[in-house]
């Protein structure tokens, strides 16, 4: 299949943050730009000002006229769907039963990084907040990068980075092609879920962390863990794993490592300390040691995230002081440690975590950030299966917090599991 030759694209669930992403990378190809989603939020209302399509009720008479006019013009319209989208739904069987060229959102993202020098970071959690923090840093080093990433990051307000060489004003309905690709440079953050980061072959990858999660789909940790170690295989360059996974992954080339307060890795952060709200720390890297970082994200896991980026950046040959000045200056992302009110009375923080490492790490960290204050969480399960599968490593992050209130669970892309609330 060429992209280039669509003048349309439709997506079945334009509203997941993958998805949107997509969405937003097409519509500023000049493509024809259209979806459906289940609910209407402030992400789908972006896209909508933006100059694309949404309907949120499941019909065919809802798809616009120019894909479902007879006859259809299969060759040159794309259908982009999500697993969380049902294949009983009315819209994906019309596309199905006549012929349409359906792709899975990760084998779209695969065939536009294929041409490409392609960055990823993979693992079960801290992959958003390091392809964000990395796209900062080569976009403040004027690499000129493009980034697929996994949420809004709050220095640019987006999910999508654009290369200028990829911005194009003619819409390609009438000019006919996508820009051309030459040696762009492209971060993605690669998703494990239903195995979707196998349709990547990056020049270079991070590995933050491989935990059991997805157990829907991979039954058992074993598996989680083959999946990364084939993922590590399709590397053409660099590997970059976190020290502590390097048993867990099995891959054909040797791995630069990174940690924290683990001076046997190649690079590793050390001497952390936190002044006045901010992180304060070394890295130290094979050739050099930068002094005196600071960043302003709170918790040890961002430390290390950020040790992360630093390694990638150092395989570009970025210069300290850009580095330096990227990590001071990067605000994060949203829903992630998120301050909505920060005053001395009341602190209010909204964090996307819906795995128990994840809630770990959030509740350490606001405990680390204000020793002495009281930490009441409020928490909404993700998914029935992951409630139950890991119901008692649930218990233990949320024994952390002082005050505990529960939600019903949100179930997605799932049906109700009896037993399971």
């Amino acid at each position: 299949m060429n992209l280039n030759k669509m003048h349309s694209v439709y997506f079945l669930g334009i509203g997941g943050i993958g998805m949107s992403a997509l969405a937003r990378y097409f519509n500023a190809m000049g493509k024809r730009v259209a979806g459906y989603d289940k609910t209407s939020t402030k992400l789908t209302d972006e896209l909508i000002a933006e100059g694309i399509e949404i309907h949120f009720e499941d019909h065919i008479r809802n798809i616009p006229k120019y894909i479902k006019e007879l006859p259809f013009d299969t060759d040159n319209i794309l259908i982009v769907f999500t697993p969380a989208v049902p294949l009983d739904h009315s819209e994906y069987v019309f596309f199905n039963l006549n012929g349409f060229n359906i792709k899975k959102r990760a084998e779209v993202l695969g065939m536009i990084t294929e041409s490409a020098h392609t960055i990823a970071v993979a693992g079960t959690h801290g992959k958003t907040t390091t392809s964000s923090l990395t796209a900062h840093i080569l976009k403040s080093a004027g690499l000129d990068p493009s980034a697929f990433l996994g949420g809004i990051t709050q220095n640019y307000n987006t999910n999508l980075l654009l290369s200028s060489k990829l911005k194009n004003s003619e819409p390609a309905y009438r000019s006919g092609r996508l820009p051309t690709p030459d040696s762009r440079l492209i971060v993605v953050e690669a998703d494990e879920y239903d195995r979707s980061f196998l349709t990547l072959h990056p020049e270079i990858a991070v590995i933050t962390s491989v935990d059991a999660d997805h157990l829907d789909i991979y039954g058992d940790k074993s598996h989680v863990e083959e999946s990364f170690s084939l993922f590590a295989k399709q590397v053409k360059s660099k590997l970059i794993l976190k020290k502590s996974i390097v048993g867990k992954v099995n891959a054909e080339m040797k791995a630069i490592t990174y940690a924290v307060n683990d001076e046997s890795a190649d690079y590793f952060a050390k001497d952390i300390k936190i002044e006045n709200g901010f992180y304060r720390y070394t890295i130290v890297t094979p050739t050099s040691v930068f002094e005196s970082i600071v960043m302003g994200l709170p918790g040890l896991h961002n430390v290390e995230n950020s040790v992360a980026a630093v390694a990638i950046a150092c395989q570009l040959n970025i210069s300290e002081e850009i580095i330096r000045k990227s990590l001071a200056s990067f605000k994060g992302v949203k829903r992630r440690f998120d301050y909505h009110i920060k005053t001395d009375k009341l602190v209010f923080i909204d964090d996307y975590a819906h795995h128990p490492e994840e809630l770990k790490a959030t509740i350490s960290s606001a405990k680390e950030m204000y020793p002495g204050k009281k930490i009441t969480g409020i928490f909404q399960p993700h998914l029935f299966s992951r409630t139950r599968d890991f119901a008692d490593d649930f218990a233990r992050s949320l024994d952390l917090l002082d005050e505990c209130i529960l939600m019903e669970i949100y179930p997605a892309r799932e049906l109700p599991i009896e037993g399971v609330s």
